[in-house]
């Protein structure tokens, strides 16, 4: 996904549309970055954040994928409306398992006890976000 992409389909794109396509937008981009640090760093971000190397490995895979699926729907004019409420139930769910993982199977650190958690809530603000753009649309 290229900026020039990005640009001629956000000029493209009717009005009601925008703010959707920006915040599916903005979703990608941190949740590919932070896939891209699990990818790039899962030892010393597993240390800090007291969740092991493989999980994280398996996290940044999964985030990837997401944020470059994600990435592909914001570069849609009118992206379809069952594709972005799949996005926002991915979101609910991971923000969800985030916490319950945190307490149920992961040793958080201090840093992993203020990360989770700011994660899981910045993911499920994304979901919020998206969800009322899409209750906005026309139709």
């Amino acid at each position: 996904m290229s900026a020039h992409t990005l640009t001629t389909a956000r000029r493209t794109a009717p009005a009601p549309f925008r703010a959707l396509r920006g915040f599916l937008a903005l979703d990608a981009v941190v949740s590919g970055g932070n896939g891209l640090a699990y990818l790039a760093f899962p030892g010393p971000l597993g240390e800090l954040l007291g969740v092991g190397r493989s999980t994280l490995l398996e996290l940044g895979a999964v985030l990837a994928v997401f944020g470059l699926a994600v990435g592909l729907l914001a570069t849609r004019p009118q992206p379809p409306g069952l594709a972005v409420r799949a996005v926002i139930d991915v979101n609910l769910v991971w923000a969800v398992l985030s916490v319950v993982a945190m307490e149920l199977w992961f040793e958080p650190t201090t840093a992993g006890y203020v990360w989770i958690p700011l994660q899981a809530a910045t993911v499920a603000l994304f979901a919020g976000l998206q969800f009322t753009a899409l209750r906005r649309l026309p139709g």
